[in-house]
């Protein structure tokens, strides 16, 4: 592998990276820092080997999202041309063992944890992605409203009145997800089962997403301070 490749490949696996998300956070792992390092080698003639490492704010950081991340990221690297084997290591994790072991053997969240679990993640997934989507509608209803919209005119709103923005995008991420329409013609306001927010429910309805929005972003910047205060002091234990 020359070195070219190698940095080709590497710069296309922390790329991926950048589309795995802290459930909770619903920021990219790589913007929240928790992305350590990433090793890049030849395997065979076919393909290569990548390993990544991750780090958390805390030891005691919730094991079940700490799973998604490391299986979410061990999946879309897989995913990538020419990868033929993912290590993804989490790393001062009080659950590490069993989360690393977990997702090497693709044995789920009920097969890493046999004691503990009561089943697999998926709702768990669906009710962040929830939560993401209403972070997202009312960002992108400031934009509107910032823009002359009045709140009593936004049960009319479609899809389309959004402007081309990062919020528009990240709307339209989050309605996909949970297989809302994105066309620019569908509601603005949708609930997430799909069905459109009444008139007399949406000043409610923003104010909600409005709380659900200022505690995630409020838990990414505790977050990331906790990340920066954990391993600046770890460097500065590291003897000389």
């Amino acid at each position: 592998m020359t070195a070219a490749t190698a940095e080709t490949l590497t710069s296309r696996v922390w790329r991926t990276l950048a589309t795995v998300v802290d459930p909770e956070l619903d920021e990219a792992i790589t913007d929240l820092g928790f992305v350590a390092g990433v090793q890049v080698r030849l395997h065979d003639d076919r393909g290569h080997a990548v390993s990544v490492r991750l780090r958390l704010p805390t030891y005691f950081c919730a094991p079940n999202f700490a799973y998604l991340m490391v299986a979410d990221a061990h999946d879309a690297v897989l995913a990538l041309p020419s990868v033929d084997t993912v290590d993804i290591v989490l790393e001062d994790h009080f659950a590490a063992e069993e989360i690393n072991a977990g997702v090497a053997a693709d044995a789920g969240f009920s097969g890493s944890f046999p004691a503990q679990a009561g089943g697999e993640l998926d709702e768990l997934r669906r009710t962040f992605r929830r939560k993401a989507h209403l972070a997202c509608l009312e960002r992108a209803v400031r934009k509107l409203v910032a823009e002359g919209w009045q709140v009593d005119a936004l049960s009319a709103g479609r899809l389309g009145d959004v402007p081309q923005s990062p919020e528009r995008e990240s709307l339209l991420r989050r309605r996909a997800e949970l297989g809302l329409p994105t066309d620019p013609a569908s509601p603005l306001l949708l609930e997430d089962s799909g069905e459109e927010i009444p008139a007399e429910n949406v000043a409610a309805r923003l104010r909600f997403a409005k709380a659900v929005r200022v505690s995630i972003e409020g838990n990414a910047g505790l977050c990331r301070g906790l990340l920066h205060t954990r391993y600046s002091r770890m460097a500065e234990e590291v003897p000389s």
